[in-house]
């Protein structure tokens, strides 16, 4: 079998179910986003893995690794146009996350200040993750607004998925010893719920 097709040397690609569209296609655009979150999402978890502490944050590395297979069931549903077959995401993955979020949440100190990316290199790049995030979030947006069928379960998914990983970039600073680095120009915007 042979890895190319020569459908992309016009500009164009196929999608699940066999229609060619351009490779600026919304829905092109969108998975290929979720496809360069997962890949970063690849470098980060061997970024854990190689680290002395990783055993630190062994639970993180497990759940990104688990992330990546549902990310790629978030892939293959926005590559299929309509309901040619039956969708891979569920709300059991959205579930999973804000179990995820809700009890690292509780583990964390309170938030009062905005938070800038950084302090370990393994929390920057968690942020960096984040914010690759937010943007197949508005890719998955634009693909709706274009009027296209899609899983929106997925949707849901991504939107917590960002939450999930500003959670986890506080949780290794704390887990491996950084400082978190606050915004300094504010007052407190965050108030405690308790």
């Amino acid at each position: 079998m042979k890895i190319y097709t020569k459908t992309g040397d016009k500009g164009k690609t196929r999608l699940y179910g066999g229609d060619i569209v351009s490779k600026t296609n919304l829905r092109v655009e969108a998975y290929g986003t979720m496809d360069e979150l997962n890949s970063l999402l690849g470098v980060i978890i061997a970024e854990m893995k190689e680290n002395k502490d990783g055993f630190k944050i062994l639970e993180i590395i497990e759940e990104c690794e688990n992330i990546q297979q549902q990310l790629f069931d978030c892939g293959s549903d926005l590559a299929t146009p309509g309901e040619q077959r039956p969708y891979k995401q569920t709300e059991e993955d959205v579930e999973w996350l804000e179990n995820r979020i809700d009890e690292y949440m509780l583990q964390l100190p309170s938030l009062e200040f905005f938070i800038i990316p950084g302090g370990h290199k393994i929390s920057g790049m968690f942020h960096q993750a984040r914010t690759l995030t937010r943007r197949l979030e508005r890719r998955i947006v634009a693909v709706i607004e274009g009027d296209e069928q899609i899983n929106l379960i997925g949707l849901k998914y991504i939107n917590r998925l960002s939450d999930y990983f500003f959670i986890i970039s506080r949780r290794v600073n704390i887990k491996l010893g950084a400082a978190e680095i606050l915004y300094k120009k504010s007052p407190k915007v965050f108030r405690s719920s308790k």
